[in-house]
């Protein structure tokens, strides 16, 4: 079941839709955060822009959606494979620790303090991924770190029934962006909590993970 029931309250910069079934095929996403590092294998310096710069396994941040987009066809070119941004039903799915859910508040516990690295209103900074608890799934950071980029389009009239594997509206005017981030509050980093963002945009507060598809 995506989304929030009723009897649930919003929680950071908006929630996700009411609660809807949703049927989904197995995928593989990864179990970090893409890191400095990973990033500049790839692209070199160029759009190297993170905030927290010289940590190369921190996750790499102040990365667009378009950025992300170049990112991915020249990894596929190098690699072969066809990697792509989860959709946002596959990230709260393994957010939610898949068929392994506890049915958390967070990505692996109800405490924020196991999930969250220390927070405070804009304070802090990022830090090297996979260094708290992982969830359900053995996925690291869904709830900190950074927040995350999907591959959907945001649709703020979206009010969907049951759906199989759903791929988000077919346009919008940005995309959506689920997960916590460093410096926010912890309601700010539950795992219903999401916003959005133009393409363009870029932000020390966002990143990205990939899904591999077979």
């Amino acid at each position: 079941m995506m989304g929030l029931s009723r009897d649930e309250s919003g929680q950071g910069f908006g929630t996700t839709i009411r609660t809807h079934q949703v049927t989904i095929s197995s995928f593989k996403i990864g179990k970090y955060e893409v890191t400095q590092a990973e990033w500049r294998s790839v692209m070199g310096d160029s759009l190297n822009l993170s905030l927290n710069e010289g940590c190369v396994k921190c996750p790499v941040e102040e990365v667009s959606w378009n950025d992300v987009q170049l990112f991915i066809r020249k990894l596929n070119a190098m690699t072969g494979r066809r990697y792509r941004l989860p959709t946002e039903a596959q990230w709260e799915f393994a957010a939610r620790g898949g068929s392994k859910s506890k049915g958390y508040k967070y990505a692996g516990s109800d405490l924020a303090d196991e999930v969250v690295f220390p927070q405070g209103a804009f304070t802090g900074k990022t830090h090297p991924v996979g260094g708290m608890r992982p969830n359900e799934l053995g996925i690291y950071d869904m709830s900190g770190n950074v927040a995350e980029w999907c591959n959907d389009w945001f649709d703020p009239n979206s009010n969907p029934g049951a759906q199989t594997d759903p791929q988000g509206s077919a346009s919008g005017f940005g995309h959506v962006i689920r997960g916590g981030s460093w410096g926010v509050n912890p309601s700010e980093c539950q795992i219903t909590s999401f916003r959005m963002a133009y393409p363009n945009d870029r932000n020390a507060h966002v990143g990205f993970r990939l899904v591999l598809i077979p």
